[in-house]
């Protein structure tokens, strides 16, 4: 029996229908003479240390390194993933040959060889089913073409050293900088390709914080409704530019010279899919992830070729199908398709390159479009890929670019503006052709794709050289920017230039076998460092917070947080993909690499950070009087004073503000002078302190709650046999007895001793051997309580009336919370 072995339930379908009739199983379909079963992603990974050695479950620095001489597998921990294992060993084990169906990548290949090596299969014959798009007619040309499965050994053995080395640096430096810096059970996570980007976006947030803008001129001058700038640029100086404005006011402008020459923009190359989400980003404000999502599920759903690409060329086969599939897309865009001569596409390297197509070719539609174009982010991303794809077969974007050179005294100024002869390629996006007023490049516009350049988007009138004329001149006040945070699309460029800022597209290409990461793992990468709080999003903005600048602080080692180190590793491991680069050699490069971090200390002056700003991407620390936010001196007024309505705040508290905005537990509050009520604290939209009223649920909690404990502050509660705190589990030792001496002490006296720290006279305890005594209860050092004996001068209340008196005292009416009086907290 044959076993074909997909990653998704969705591909083996697919797969199963194209085979042949089949019989649903659970789990897998069933033919005559073959299977076609499935993973959900992986459903075996490494094992955790612990696995190795038991010793190893605890923590500890003396522990490390820890290399494991032979990597042991175990199951992935998820709903049905166990089940689903069974299965697919069940059907390895029955099978004469094994069909690897997985992704056509390095993960894909691990998938299925980490399956085989679990289930013992390893020497049985396999074949590799290798596809780049779904569509039925490629699913069976894949079958055609299947090839041998040693021939992807070395693909296999770069995805076994990947995620080796993922565990050595991840497993190693996590364990190493959370014992050492870390408090209590606070995780310090690293890794080999989140620590270098986490690194990126700290040094440029840095250099915006520590950016001091400068304020300069530039000269201009209006004639004949055309801006001239002078050509010395930036004036510093505002008595120079005063000066430079007075020498050019009066004398009339000269044409002294012009230059005229045609330029030509061609097509922008087709989709990675890197491109495609820097794309989606900049045009959509779509995250990285979402652009990943969106393309696979139009790969699924036949309409898109592989995403998970690197290239944007075509190879020479698949570039033999572009009129058919030209053909098959001509209902959606019938204009654009019909102004190409399908029977005469160029044919330029820069759309059908071999040598630039490894694994997958680019991201291009399929010949099974959807029936019309669609919207939500699987329609920006099917029509963006479709229009890219018709623009790569129209010519060049042919435009008149002039240079104007003007004198006014022997002061010199330059026009330059761009008139379009032929649109080519740009007329399939009309906002291309608009003409503005001069304005630089946008962030991440790339040179050759047809934007605009510096000034040379505004229309210019005929000159001619040696006129003259009036103009008006003017003096722009400006300010220097500092750089710009980093967007998805901006960091994804330089994750993967491995930190270089290149704009040429061909020259990016060049330098993608040295980038961080792959195609298929950025997006992740940069879900997981906001997923552990190291980075926010703020609008379309990756934003380091306080957290994720501490880790960069505390790692020593520079190696660590350097993208050149890890983009010279992933170039390694695309070489070993192609036989031309030891596996062995490259992990011990990892195992050295593992030793220096764990050898490396730093000395960093740690402040406790209590939880996340609300209101900021900084921290929340602990003051004097109050918690407040860590960039209190950037401006961030956020605060909660420590006393709340007469009530004194415990961590616990201020933890559920930060992650639940509200309080847990009810805490008595003075909600007017002579007014208290249990309610609970609420922190507002406008980042302010309110109080509600405990609920219906609360009212047997409220009754329990006698007040507060007089050595921790937190709450004392009424108990079977004892009045206690509540935070006895965390060491409290502070109890009152509900009988003490033979005598049961009603709610209100307890409540008395709490405010006062004694009772009036008490009668009737009772001795060991029987007879009876009057005292009052008092507070002792330690939280202790003991008999008091001493006269009281002063006219007492009987005990009879005391809970009456007490039960008066707390009717008071309940009136609407007083405000809290703000004052600034002191960080220290």
């Amino acid at each position: 029996m044959k076993v074909v072995f997909a990653e998704k339930p969705s591909v083996g379908r697919d797969i199963a229908r194209c085979i042949g009739k089949g019989q649903k199983r659970d789990g897998w379909i069933e033919g005559k003479g073959w299977a076609v079963t499935w993973a959900f992603g992986h459903l075996v990974q490494l094992q955790n240390p612990e696995a190795y050695d038991p010793a190893l479950k605890r923590w500890s620095v003396e522990t490390l390194p820890i290399v494991p001489e032979h990597f042991q597998l175990e199951p992935r921990h998820g709903d049905g993933v166990a089940e689903q294992l069974q299965r697919v060993v069940d059907l390895f084990m029955q099978a004469d040959e094994l069909i690897c169906a997985t992704d056509a990548g390095r993960e894909g290949e691990l998938i299925f060889r980490y399956v085989v090596t679990w289930a013992g299969c390893e020497e049985k014959p396999v074949r590799r089913l290798w596809l780049s798009s779904m569509t039925d007619d490629a699913i069976k040309r894949g079958f055609k073409e299947m090839r041998d499965g040693h021939d992807y050994d070395h693909l296999y053995r770069a995805a076994r050293c990947r995620s080796e080395a993922d565990w050595i640096v991840g497993m190693n430096g996590t364990r190493f900088f959370s014992v050492r810096y870390g408090r209590r059970k606070e995780l310090w996570s690293v890794g080999r390709v989140q620590t270098p980007v986490l690194a990126m976006i700290v040094g440029r947030d840095r250099t915006i914080d520590d950016f001091k803008s400068s304020d300069y001129h530039e000269l201009h001058t209006l004639y004949r409704a055309v801006d001239f700038k002078h050509e010395r640029g930036k004036i510093e100086a505002a008595p120079e530019a005063q000066r430079l404005l007075a020498k050019v006011t009066g004398p009339e402008l000269v044409i002294t010279d012009i230059q005229q020459q045609r330029k030509s923009f061609r097509p922008p190359l087709l989709y990675d899919l890197t491109e495609l989400q820097r794309d989606m980003n900049k045009r959509w404000g779509m995250t990285a992830k979402q652009t990943l999502a969106a393309t696979q599920t139009l790969y699924e759903r036949k309409h898109l070729t592989y995403p998970r690409t690197d290239s944007r060329y075509l190879d020479s086969d698949t570039a033999k199908t572009v009129p058919q599939v030209l053909a098959a897309l001509r209902a959606l865009q019938p204009e654009a398709i019909g102004g190409l001569d399908l029977a005469n596409l160029p044919t330029t390297a820069r759309i059908i390159n071999d040598a630039k197509v490894t694994d997958h070719h680019a991201i291009i539609p399929t010949t099974q479009p959807p029936a019309q174009l669609f919207g939500g982010p699987e329609g920006k991303v099917y029509e963006a890929v479709l229009m890219r794809f018709i623009a790569a077969f129209y010519p060049a974007c042919i435009k008149s670019v002039t240079s104007v050179r003007a004198m006014v005294e022997d002061e010199p100024f330059r026009a330059s503006g761009s008139t379009v002869i032929e649109p080519g390629w740009q007329g399939l996006f009309p906002k291309m052709l608009e003409t503005s007023t001069p304005k630089k490049k946008k962030e991440g516009a790339e040179e050759g794709d047809g934007g605009p350049e510096e000034d040379e988007d505004q229309a210019l009138p005929e000159f001619v050289k040696g006129e003259q004329g009036p103009h008006e001149p003017f003096l722009k006040e400006l300010t220097t920017k500092p750089p710009h945070a980093f967007t998805e699309s901006s960091l994804l460029q330089m994750m993967e230039t491995a930190g270089k800022l290149v704009d040429d597209e061909e020259l990016q290409d060049a330098l993608k076998e040295k980038g961080i990461g792959t195609p298929a793992t950025r997006a992740a990468i940069i879900e997981t460092l906001i997923q552990r709080r190291y980075i926010i999003r703020r609008r379309k903005n990756l934003v380091s917070t306080d957290l994720g600048r501490e880790l960069i602080d505390i790692v020593a080692d520079e190696q660590l947080k350097s993208p050149e180190l890890t983009g010279e590793w992933e170039a390694q491991l695309r070489r070993i993909e192609h036989g031309e680069y030891d596996g062995d050699a490259f992990m011990a490069q990892v195992v050295a690499h593992t030793q220096r971090i764990i050898s490396q200390t730093t000395t960093v002056n740690r402040v406790r950070r209590l939880g996340p700003c609300p209101k900021c991407e900084g921290s929340i620390i602990e003051g004097k009087r109050g918690y407040g936010c860590s960039r209190w001196k950037s401006g961030c007024d956020f605060v909660i004073w420590k006393e709340q309505f007469g009530a004194r705040l415990r961590e616990s508290d201020l933890n559920a503000l930060l992650t639940q905005r509200k309080t847990v537990d009810p805490l008595l509050l003075h909600v007017e002078e002579t007014v208290r009520r249990y309610g609970r604290l609420i922190l507002k939209a406008d980042h302010t302190i309110d109080w509600t009223p405990v609920g219906a649920r609360d009212k047997v909690r409220e009754r329990a709650l006698v007040g507060p404990c007089p050595l921790c502050g937190s709450d004392v509660i009424q108990g079977d046999k004892q009045f206690g705190c509540v935070r006895w589990k965390e060491g409290c030792p502070f109890v009152v007895w509900r009988t003490m001496s033979q005598k049961a002490l009603p709610v209100a006296m307890v409540r008395t001793l709490l405010k006062d720290g004694i009772t009036p006279f008490i009668q009737k305890f009772k001795r060991r051997d029987g007879k009876r005594f009057d005292a009052r209860l008092k507070l002792e050092a330690g939280g202790k309580v003991g008999f008091d004996f001493t006269p009281n001068e002063t006219k007492e209340p009987a005990e009879g009336n005391v809970k009456e008196g007490l039960a008066k005292e707390e009717a008071v009416e309940y009136g609407p919370a007083k405000s809290n009086k703000e004052e600034h907290v002191t960080h220290e």
